[in-house]
């Protein structure tokens, strides 16, 4: 097996395009609706022009190779070195453990399975996610009971979200919250409220520092939990789509105990998992123009990143601009992350036989 390296990105990932201008006039419609400001975004929803834009996406996407863009693999984060340094452990070292928990329960292959299935995903997208953050972010259980054992102590745990006294369901009552007020979807929903913190409160009148870091982590700022590592914003985000396509219970920000113990439980948090991906894949598809559900390692490099509705915006928008002059069209690329998924693939896919 190849070793894993800090090396610094090739620069592939570009392939040639050939510029076709209404597919470029509808792109940019829909890159100038998904950035519009606040106050532009309720004006356009009540011109009655919103549900014409939404149908000019369309176009055929363009699907993203297996395989890794980069010959060599991108640099990896030096916290990442350092924790697993402190640890006595190596990469090799935690990707072998998370194989070995694959292998030693086979039940839980079984229920990756079945959760992909429901949102018609490849199963490899989610084994894929586990193994990245367990070889680079924390160190995998060596018996899936422990998350179990975990999960209930959540339950029992007194949790709020808030920050310095105000709780999350009363900040985003905020005037500067109203262009969100209107949204149903749990995804866009949340999505326009971490917009928001990110314009107009985050180091000014708040921390320097992520929505989530600020209100949804009391326990541990900064970290993620269970199978899947998953934040509590990140589950809040993903409610409505676990709730119709794995009929999951629809979680409230006013519970909690109950989200983290949602996202502890591995029978449950691999829903939000699936929904994570799924998004992922649609964003990708719908905004950037790119087909990526064949490529398990740019969908772990997106679970790991966060944030796809506005990267995927941030690649379409760089593509405009590369057609416009006559350049080639710029693929999505894996990071550290995702190259180790495609690197090892095919003892990720021997694992679901």
């Amino acid at each position: 097996m190849p070793e894993f390296r800090k090396q610094p990105e090739t620069g592939h990932g570009i392939v040639p395009f050939a510029p076709q201008w209404p597919v470029l006039k509808q792109r940019a419609r829909i890159i100038e609706l998904l950035t519009m400001t606040p106050s532009r975004i309720i004006a356009f929803v009540f011109s009655g022009l919103f549900v014409l834009a939404l149908s000019v996406n369309a176009w055929a996407a363009t699907a993203v190779p297996a395989g890794n863009r980069n010959a060599i693999q991108p640099e990896i984060p030096r916290d990442a070195v350092v924790r697993t340094q402190q640890t006595n452990d190596t990469f090799e070292g935690k990707f072998q453990k998370v194989l070995r928990l694959f292998e030693n329960d086979r039940k839980l292959i079984s229920k990756i399975q079945k959760t992909a299935k429901r949102y018609d995903i490849d199963p490899v997208h989610i084994i894929g996610a586990i193994v990245g953050e367990h070889t680079y972010n924390v160190d995998a259980v060596d018996q899936l009971q422990a998350y179990y054992v975990k999960a209930l102590a959540y339950a029992e745990t007194r949790i709020r979200f808030e920050h310095n006294g105000e709780s999350v369901s009363k900040f985003v009552r905020r005037p500067e919250f109203a262009a969100c007020d209107g949204l149903r979807d749990s995804y866009t929903l949340w999505t326009c409220r971490e917009d928001v913190y990110n314009a107009v409160f985050r180091g000014k009148s708040h921390p320097d520092q992520s929505f989530g870091k600020t209100f949804f982590q009391p326990l541990f700022a900064g970290q993620t939990f269970g199978l899947g590592q998953l934040n509590p914003l990140t589950a809040l985000m993903m409610s409505d789509m676990a709730k119709k396509q794995g009929r999951q219970r629809k979680l409230d920000v006013r519970k909690p105990s109950v989200i983290y113990q949602t996202i502890m439980d591995p029978d449950k948090s691999l829903h939000y998992m699936a929904a994570v991906l799924r998004t992922a894949i649609d964003d990708y598809q719908s905004i950037a123009g790119f087909d990526i559900s064949n490529n398990p390692g740019i969908t772990a490099t997106l679970y790991n990143l966060g944030g796809t509705k506005a990267r995927a915006t941030a690649l379409a928008q760089e593509n405009q601009k590369r057609s416009a002059s006559g350049e080639s069209l710029k693929l999505p690329e894996e990071n550290y992350y995702g190259w180790l998924v495609n690197d090892r693939i095919n003892t990720l896919r021997g694992l679901l036989n």
